[in-house]
C-alpha cells in the first residue's frame, strides 16, 4: 500500500526537499500551509499537480499549529503513517525581536500536533525538527549527549519542543524522534538566513547591481551541511525499529568569513573591498562555534553527508548567479497618477 506522510512546513527549505524526497519513494504527501493574502509556495510549485489528477500525490491543506482542533480533524480524514513537523519561526536573529511568537509557533505548536496525534489515536510515527541551536553555548564537539545551553529564544523553543518529544515518547509510548539538525543549507534558503544573504549579495555585487554586503558578526563558526542530504536523514530516522534521538551534520567547522571570502573568491571578487560591519546585525548573545558529532546517525542509520561545506558554497552561488540572469520582471509599471 502507498505510504502517506504529513509534512507540516512543507513550503520551506526543508519541507520542499523533503516533500522530494518521499514523492520520489513512492509516498503520498500532504503539506500544511497557513493562509495568506500571497502564494508562499515557489519552493515546491514545480511538484504540484492537479489534485483532480488520479496520479496526483501531493496535496496542500490549510491548517496551523496553534489550532488543535483542525489539526485532529485532519489526522483522523488523513491517516497518515508519519508526520514530519518542520514548522515555526525558524530565524535566530528574528527570535530577539519576536520572542513570544517564536515560543508559540516553534515550541508550543510542537506540542499541540504531538497532543492532536495522541488524542486522534491515530497510529504513525512522528519527526520533530531539533536543532544545534538548543546547544548554545555547550563546548565542544556536540553529540546526542551533549548538555543543551541555548543561547537565543529560538533555541530555548525548539528545546521545549525537544523535551515534549521525549515526553509523548516516553509517557505515551508514541514513536516520536527528535533530529538534532546543524545548518544545513541550500539555494532554497530564505534570503534572510546569513548563507543566503551572503550568496545571494555575491552575485548581485558580479552583476553590477549592489556595491556593498552589509554583515554583524563575522567570528562565530558553524557546521554548514546540504539540506537534500539532511532530510534523508529525516526519513531514515523514520525507518528504524525503534525510536531516538540523532544529531545530523558534517563534523567540520567553518567561521561565517571563511563562508564570506569562500563566496565572493568564487564569483572572482574581493570581499574585504565589498563587506561592511553593520551593528544592526549583531545579536544580544551569539553562540561562538557549533560543531556536531553525527557518528551514531552513521552507525545506526547509515546516514553519512557527501557535500562539503566548500562544495555548498559554489553550489548556491553559482544559483543565485543563474537566477539573477534569468531573473524576469514581474510588475507592470504604471504611470504614477498627479496629485489631486
Amino acid at each position: 500500500m502507498t505510504r502517506r506522510a504529513l509534512i507540516t512546513g512543507i513550503t520551506g527549505q526543508d519541507g520542499s526537499y523533503l516533500a522530494e524526497l518521499l514523492l520520489e519513494k513512492g509516498y503520498e504527501v500532504h503539506g500544511l500551509r497557513r493562509r495568506s493574502s500571497t502564494f508562499n509556495s515557489s519552493r515546491i510549485e514545480h511538484l504540484y499537480q492537479d489534485p483532480h489528477d488520479p496520479d496526483a500525490r501531493l496535496f496542500l491543506h490549510y491548517a496551523d499549529l496553534a489550532d488543535g482542533a483542525r489539526l485532529i480533524r485532519l489526522l483522523h480524514r488523513l491517516r497518515p503513517d508519519e508526520v514530519y513537523n518542520l514548522a515555526g519561526q525558524s530565524h535566530v536573529a528574528v527570535s530577539f525581536e519576536e520572542p513570544e511568537y517564536t515560543a508559540a509557533t516553534t515550541g508550543i505548536g510542537a506540542v499541540t500536533l504531538l497532543e492532536a496525534i495522541r488524542t486522534s489515536g491515530v497510529d504513525c510515527r512522528f519527526y520533530q525538527a531539533s536543532s544545534s541551536a538548543m546547544f548554545g553555548t555547550t563546548p565542544g564537539l556536540q553529540d546526542e549527549e551533549s548538555p543543551f545551553r541555548p543561547s537565543s529564544p529560538y533555541g530555548a523553543a525548539k528545546l521545549h519542543a525537544h523535551w515534549s518529544t521525549v515526553t509523548y515518547r516516553e509517557g505515551y509510548d508514541m514513536y516520536a524522534v527528535s533530529g538534532i539538525l546543524f545548518n544545513h543549507e541550500s539555494p532554497r534558503r530564505g534570503e534572510t538566513f546569513v548563507t543566503r544573504k551572503v550568496t545571494r549579495a555575491v552575485a548581485r555585487i558580479q552583476a553590477g547591481l549592489d556595491d556593498y554586503l552589509y554583515m554583524g558578526n563575522l567570528d562565530p563558526t558553524r557546521d554548514w551541511g546540504y539540506a537534500p542530504e539532511y532530510v534523508e536523514g529525516m526519513w531514515r530516522m523514520l525507518q528504524a525499529d525503534e525510536p531516538d534521538d540523532y544529531v545530523l551534520a558534517t563534523g567540520t567547522s567553518y567561521s561565517v568569513r571563511d563562508f564570506v571570502v569562500a563566496a565572493f573568491e568564487h564569483a572572482g571578487l574581493d570581499w574585504e573591498k565589498h563587506v561592511r560591519l553593520d551593528e544592526r546585525y549583531v545579536r544580544p548573545t551569539e553562540t561562538a562555534a557549533l560543531v556536531g558529532d553525527a557518528s551514531k546517525a552513521e552507525r545506526v542509520l547509515g546516514w553519512k553527508p557527501r557535500v562539503t561545506t566548500g562544495e555548498l558554497v559554489r553550489i548556491m552561488v553559482d544559483a543565485d548567479i543563474e537566477a539573477l540572469a534569468n531573473e524576469g520582471r514581474h510588475w507592470i509599471d504604471v504611470p504614477r497618477l498627479p496629485p489631486v
